[in-house]
């Protein structure tokens, strides 16, 4: 994002394949670990960022039936070869051959991406590109995260941390809407305060609180049904400490730091459920289109920039001061 690269048109791979004209992008922390450099992952400029992002199609394959030239749609980043045994059982993101976009190979910040028809979704016309870009990649990690892993209950206790965080923002608001008592902490008072206002029944401020020791207090010491950690080594050891009896912990990243340790004893003694989770699978992907378009699912937006300003992007989400997805306008809309 450092420089401005006029890139070759790409063209439709495949009879299966659609062009989508970008109009808005979302910036994800997977963006600044590329950037960083990750294990196993090789990029050489010019490289193309952005797992997220929804448009206009404006070419599809000839074997395409269910996306039309025109349709308003929104990108699912996760690439399979949909002929593993697991494609076949429908776990998609559970592939070996699985890629991510802007990751593996070339990403949504750009004018046009063309990626399978598999991978897209029509949007309602109701529904804008900065929201549809928004909800993507964090609504689908956290929709298999708290209903298909840990199968989140109503009148069950969740603890999410780092509130503000596009998955934790997800999580919350699919917490909420299962009918659940949810808990969210944060460094920030004025995070927390706006977490409050969008329905967080407990907030914890994570710098000036034991957070374990408060929510074995208030809940005399029950503790949580179910953790959703996204932070790894920071938090790993007071996730444990605030999961009650038969709980779940769930987690899909590591951003402090992936070494973690676990007391076999507390594991088995407790019956706790620890549980990897990372994307989803075209059913869960249908299902958070769904409750985007039902204005159940809108994560907030806590900036947008033209594509010219992405350093500026970038900036802005590696400060963590954001509280919502930074957004990356490809075309500004009428």
């Amino acid at each position: 994002m450092g420089y401005r690269a006029d890139l070759p048109e790409p063209t439709l791979v495949d009879s299966t394949s659609v062009r989508v004209r970008i109009h808005s992008a979302a910036l994800n922390h997977l963006d600044l670990f590329v950037v960083e450099g990750l294990p196993g992952v090789t990029i050489r400029p010019p490289w193309v960022l952005g797992a997220d992002g929804a448009g206009v199609v404006d070419a599809v394959g000839a074997e395409v039936r269910d996306i039309a030239v025109g349709d308003r749609v929104v990108i699912n980043p996760g690439l399979s070869d949909r002929t593993c045994e697991y494609c076949r059982a429908g776990e998609h993101s559970l592939c070996p051959r699985f890629r991510l976009m802007g990751e593996h190979v070339s990403g949504t910040i750009a004018e046009l991406v063309v990626l399978p028809s598999a991978n897209v979704r029509r949007l309602r016309a109701d529904v804008s590109f900065d929201e549809a870009a928004a909800c993507g990649l964090v609504g689908l990690t956290a929709w298999r995260m708290l209903v298909s892993r840990a199968r989140v209950m109503p009148d069950e206790d969740v603890l999410i941390w780092g509130i503000g965080g596009g998955v934790a923002l997800a999580a919350l608001r699919i917490a909420k809407s299962l009918g659940a008592r949810v808990w969210v902490t944060s460094g920030s008072d004025a995070k927390l305060e706006r977490a409050a206002a969008l329905g967080a029944d407990v907030c914890l401020n994570h710098r000036t609180a034991d957070v374990p020791a408060e929510i074995r207090s208030r809940t005399t010491k029950r503790g949580m049904n179910v953790v959703v950690d996204s932070v790894g080594q920071a938090t790993w050891a007071r996730s444990l400490g605030a999961l009650g009896r038969g709980g779940r912990l769930v987690t899909c990243g590591a951003t402090s730091g992936p070494a973690l340790e676990i007391d076999a004893r507390r594991l088995f003694w407790n019956q706790w459920t620890v549980m990897g989770s990372t994307m989803g699978n075209d059913h869960e992907f249908d299902a958070i289109v769904q409750e985007l378009g039902l204005g159940r699912l809108r994560v907030p937006i806590d900036s947008t920039f033209p594509i010219a300003e992405g350093r500026a992007a970038l900036q802005r989400l590696a400060s963590d001061d954001h509280f919502g997805k930074v957004v990356i306008r490809v075309i500004e809309d009428p």
